[in-house]
């Protein structure tokens, strides 16, 4: 019924975007919640997903997050505080500015299906992961 989780020192996964991935909760049915780190100078590869949407808070560190739908793209500075969406289909590509990691609290809907969610596309950066 209730569920309570304690984040991991190392990474639970990989993100297929090169990221380090640590679970932080399944919500039900609903949708699932993650902490994503960067490491400092690394630019992750640009990825889109098929059906999932996901909604980003930056928690730790200094970031650029590139998106781009359709005939829309912008790039914005991810620093703590800041919040994200990135809808189904959407392209987008993170990277690490700062020199510390850059930490990101993920929680995607409806819950993370596995790694064929994601098609790997060009984006804005060399990717370095």
């Amino acid at each position: 019924m209730f569920e309570t989780r304690t984040l991991s020192t190392a990474p639970d996964d990989i993100a297929p975007d090169g990221s380090e991935i640590r679970l932080i909760s399944v919500v039900m049915a609903g949708g699932s919640m993650v902490q994503c780190t960067l490491k400092p100078g690394q630019i992750t590869q640009a990825v889109q997903h098929r059906t999932v949407a996901e909604a980003w808070l930056c928690i730790s560190g200094n970031g650029r997050l590139w998106r781009s739908r359709d005939e829309d793209q912008e790039t914005i500075y991810l620093t703590p505080g800041t919040g994200a969406s990135i809808a189904a289909g959407t392209r987008f590509q993170f990277r690490n500015d700062g020199d510390m990691p850059l930490e990101i609290v993920i929680a995607t809907f409806p819950p993370w299906p596995g790694v064929l969610e994601v098609i790997q596309c060009e984006g804005e950066w060399a990717p370095n992961v």
